[in-house]
């Protein structure tokens, strides 16, 4: 063996050269030779390619043969590769099946504007989650085989949601590939998830997600270049001809653009305070990977503060979603008599959080709109003022009254990050959330869980700022409290069915849907008087597009709502959500628990949509 093929073999570690031939990409599953996860198809490097390699400053530089040989493989159509609100989801299994994945990358380029993709950059990263190594192998030969210029690749295949679109936009990139079913368990024999985000950084809008729909029903070929697979574990740049992927380290563009956005001074001066207790859990997902540079490497926390800070393709068993229920551990610790001070959690790929204090849980409602009204004085970025805010519908009104007091435009849009980059990308909007632990601001276009963190620590330390040791800190729990004296309190809960049967579940939507088509305002439903009830629409103010059926509501004279939805994020059966809440001006009714306060309105919820009759549930799953 030459040199030149044994610096080659030392780089690529999952292409093991052998002879004049690869072994194939992929194990064999079946003899179809119209699978890219077949026997039949075995993608090779070419024997009698030229290879060379130099060293560069930024990494290994490895280039192949000045031409990349592109195979068209014979495919039909597969059903059920209609995406949701945030991409593909599905059971592992299913997208490990012949050309399941494959076929979804292939109908996307498709889709796509030739100048979207031809020697174009792209981004590619995930959770790293199980199946998303094998499944960046077949997203990057796909990519060159149908074009692309460049793939930029977190490397190991990690990126978090936040951080590809921090990545899209930082190197002007024409968007990239996100693989992660987000908050949904990971596993052999759990979910896997894919989407694309566009060139600002924002989700694909419905335009090319229902027109990749359309063609994943009448694909017949899939273009794959015969290339062998990317070593993701070493930084550096690799090409064939006019195609080449760079593995990037996941943090740095990332931590750069936190870094512009808040005052890490300010925060260091808070963590590192010996009278003050940070807990931060990872819950064992992509986080984990960004949780030590930042807050510790950074900001100074103790590193032990750091819980779960090790990304598991299984989220070591866990179900990565941070909430009450399945962030146990760190409410457990964190409503210890001497629990830490401040507690946050963030999800598989990072764009979700919770924030809590010392026995203390800060609703995503509330959060959102206390982070709106303190961003000025506590967050750089927002020195010159928010331009807008938003919420989705589901979502409690709480950050309207923020809206109104400081004379801010403000947009209700359904639940789904995508509407949000159009009145971004537009000017018109700088802070938003989602009741489903979302949060986040125009420095990128997707929910961004460690910015949510870092905007609390801000106001936390601008409130703690020049306090000597040995007095009271704001805390959490005075910040939120404060708020509520200011706004009022919207009392606020999710209740959560996951995995009803779809037919029910779908039964029981359009039961309400027909209630609402005959209801009239005034109406009484039980101490409530109806003001409106309707199936949310929403026309974006930006280009016009009209998104129709996206919740049923019920909105009651005094302010108090009652919203279902069916949920798109699961991959197997259907999620039923109902929202409650209601709206309460009086100080002193404040520290009412909120399922007490509630119970009158939830009562009404399950009794009006006869859950249990169409569903056969009891219980919800989740209660936020």
């Amino acid at each position: 063996m030459s040199s030149t093929y044994a610096r080659f073999d030392t780089v690529f570690l999952f292409s093991r050269f052998a002879g004049s031939k690869y072994s194939p990409l992929w194990p064999s599953s079946s003899s179809s030779h119209s699978s890219l996860l077949s026997s039949g198809i075995h993608l090779r490097a070419k024997p009698n390619s030229r290879l060379r390699s130099v060293t560069a400053s930024s990494g290994a530089i490895v280039s192949g043969s000045e031409s990349i040989e592109i195979k068209s493989l014979p495919t039909k159509p597969i059903e059920g590769q209609k995406t949701g609100t945030s991409g593909l989801r599905k059971k592992v299994k299913v997208f490990m099946q012949d050309n399941y994945l494959a076929n979804w990358i292939q109908a996307l380029f498709n889709s796509l504007p030739l100048e979207d993709y031809k020697d174009a950059t792209l981004v590619l990263g995930g959770d790293g989650r199980y199946f998303n190594k094998e499944a960046s192998q077949i997203i990057i030969k796909i990519a060159a085989g149908n074009g692309v210029g460049k793939i930029l690749v977190g490397q190991e295949g990690i990126l978090s949601t936040p951080a590809v679109s921090a990545v899209i936009r930082k190197r002007k990139a024409n968007g990239g590939f996100i693989m992660s079913a987000s908050h949904n368990p990971g596993g052999p024999e759990y979910d896997w998830g894919i989407k694309f985000n566009y060139s600002s950084g924002q989700p694909a809008p419905e335009s090319i997600t229902d027109k990749i729909y359309g063609n994943t029903l009448s694909i017949s070929e899939i273009k794959v270049a015969e290339i062998p697979d990317i070593d993701l574990s070493h930084v550096g740049v690799t090409k064939y001809g006019n195609f080449s992927v760079e593995v990037i380290d996941p943090v740095s563009d990332y931590l750069e653009l936190m870094e512009d956005v808040f005052d890490f001074d300010l925060i260091r001066g808070l963590l590192s305070r010996s009278d003050f207790g940070f807990m931060f859990d990872a819950m064992h997902a992509v986080t984990g990977a960004y949780a030590k540079p930042i807050f510790v490497d950074n900001l100074g926390a103790k590193p032990d503060s750091i819980s779960n800070g090790v990304p598991l393709e299984d989220f070591g068993h866990g179900h990565p979603d941070p909430n009450l229920t399945y962030s146990k551990d760190l409410v457990d610790v964190m409503y210890r008599d001497d629990g830490p001070d401040f507690g946050a959690a963030s999800d598989g790929d990072g764009d979700r959080n919770m924030v809590l204090g010392n026995k203390f849980f800060v609703t995503p409602s509330d959060s959102v709109a206390i982070i709106a009204a303190n961003a000025q004085e506590a967050i750089p970025y927002f020195r010159a003022g928010p331009k807008g805010l938003a919420r989705s519908m589901p979502t409690s009104g709480a950050l309207d009254r923020v809206a109104e007091k400081l004379k801010l435009p403000f947009f209700e849009v359904p639940t789904g990050w995508k509407f949000f980059g159009n009145l971004m990308d537009a000017g018109k909007l700088s802070i938003c959330g989602e009741e489903s632990f979302g949060t986040g601001s125009d420095h990128i276009r997707e929910k961004d869980g460690i910015w949510a963190v870092l905007a609390w620590l801000s106001i936390l330390a601008h409130r703690n700022k020049g306090k000597k040791p040995g007095e009271k800190l704001v805390s959490v729990a005075d910040v939120v409290k404060e708020y509520w004296a200011t706004y009022g309190r919207n009392f606020f809960s999710r209740y959560d069915y996951e995995e009803c049967e779809s037919e029910g579940a779908n039964k029981m939507i359009e039961y309400l849907r027909d209630i609402v088509s005959k209801s009239k305002g005034g109406e009484n439903y039980g101490n409530y008087v109806l003001q409106f009830a309707d199936d949310f629409s929403y026309t974006d103010p930006v280009d016009g597009s009209v998104a129709s059926k996206q919740g049923v509501r019920f909105v009651f004279t005094d302010g108090s709502r009652i919203i279902f939805r069916l949920s798109g994020t699961g991959s197997a059966g259907a999620t039923v959500r109902i929202y409650i809440e209601q709206f309460e001006p009086d100080v002193s009714k404040h520290d009412v628990d909120a399922q007490i306060a509630l119970k009158p309105l939830i009562d009404l919820a399950l009794s009006v949509s006869k859950l249990k009759e169409f569903t056969g549930r009891e219980k919800p799953t989740v209660i936020t």
